[in-house]
């Protein structure tokens, strides 16, 4: 009877929001909340910095790669607050397996960075966001594989609904959305699935990045100074940009005089400065938190990338855009009642962990 009554309190409480097992501290709803503000202030400042024609009059690869400088910089400077330069110098050539290692999440970032640019270009920013919240599916099963975590039907079925959210947001409800889609020509179709396509190669670069780059921060890396690990990203992801700039031959034309003066204008700036502080942000929410909840955070960008668009840049809502964002709310809803946990877990809380798991089976 005891047994049971355990079991039936312990399914009790998975049908209320686990705020300890989101947040396992204070500093973890801090990141959260501040995570989710920068980002919405980012898609608010690229679609700022845009001409009237949603164009860039600046490189946008070059500013990617500013970026990542200015991001090494910080980390560096974070890490030597405690630690001597030269230390710095040492833990990397002490771990220079893990700095190669991280060549696979920074070039799957600096190609997210730059798509977010174009796709942001293609798509007002509530849209945006709410089409790259497909990236869940995606990053679900990738955490499977990875962490070898296997999902509740719960955390499917949040999955699921999320997914149908974002695709409401495609479909037309009103007059206006229908006509919309009527007078559309065939050259603005064929911009929409070449749109389409990159921003799910954006949202695949997403997934792999943000999991891989968890999975290095708590296995392969777990042991390295977080900020070091920080420098390992930002060394990578500057040789990549790099690369790319001498790819599309591009390189020398970037930093010339006319490009730099239109590089510090203070809205490219202020996209520099959003986009670094991100980048710092982010790898401490993966190491506090995870994937998946990261995805979620996204998630509830939308109402304030809805509110702030309409506000400043006089983008409508519709009522396709209201149902898809609630829609998307509940399912972070009944994500938060039974959310996936990634922390080293000591040997007794394993032990405990499959004796609560095993009671529950046997009833």
């Amino acid at each position: 009877m005891f047994c049971c009554s355990k079991v039936i309190e312990s399914r009790t409480n998975m049908s209320r929001i686990s705020w300890r097992e989101l947040f396992p501290s204070k500093l973890s709803q801090v990141i959260f909340v501040t995570y989710i503000l920068l980002f919405v202030n980012q898609g608010i400042l690229v679609t700022a910095s845009q001409k009237s024609d949603n164009k860039y009059d600046y490189n946008i690869v070059s500013v990617v790669l500013l970026t990542e400088v200015l991001k090494l910089v910080i980390s560096s400077v974070l890490y030597c607050r405690e630690h001597k330069p030269g230390q710095l110098i040492k833990e990397i050539v002490l771990n220079r397996k893990v700095l190669l290692l991280y060549f696979v999440p920074a070039f799957l970032y600096c190609l997210y960075n730059n798509l977010a640019f174009i796709n942001l270009s293609a798509f007002d920013p509530t849209t945006y966001y709410l089409l790259m919240q497909l990236r869940v599916v995606v990053t679900g099963v990738l955490f499977q594989v990875i962490f070898g975590k296997l999902l509740s039907k719960k955390q499917w079925i949040s999955l699921v609904i999320l997914t149908v959210g974002c695709m409401l947001k495609q479909i037309p409800m009103n007059h206006a959305d229908s006509a919309s889609a009527v007078n559309n020509t065939k050259s603005q179709s064929l911009d929409v699935s070449i749109s389409a396509i990159l921003l799910f190669i954006q949202i695949f670069c997403s997934c792999f990045a943000g999991v891989y780059n968890e999975y290095l921060l708590k296995n392969q890396g777990s042991e390295v100074n977080i900020f070091v690990q920080n420098v390992f990203m930002y060394l990578d992801s500057i040789i990549c940009n790099i690369t790319l700039l001498l790819l599309n031959g591009t390189m020398f034309n970037a930093f010339q005089y006319d490009n730099l003066v239109k590089v510090m204008h203070y809205k490219v700036l202020l996209v520099m400065l959003n986009n670094a502080t991100v980048g710092i942000v982010t790898s401490v929410f993966l190491k506090t938190l995870n994937s998946i909840l990261k995805t979620f955070a996204s998630a509830l960008e939308l109402i304030l990338t809805a509110l702030l668009s309409w506000i400043l840049f006089g983008i409508p809502v519709y009522l396709n855009t209201i149902i898809a964002i609630c829609t998307v709310m509940c399912a972070i809803y009944l994500y938060s009642q039974n959310p996936v946990i990634n922390t080293v877990q000591s040997k007794d809380e394993e032990k405990h962990e499959l004796k609560e798991h095993l009671q529950m089976e046997e009833v």
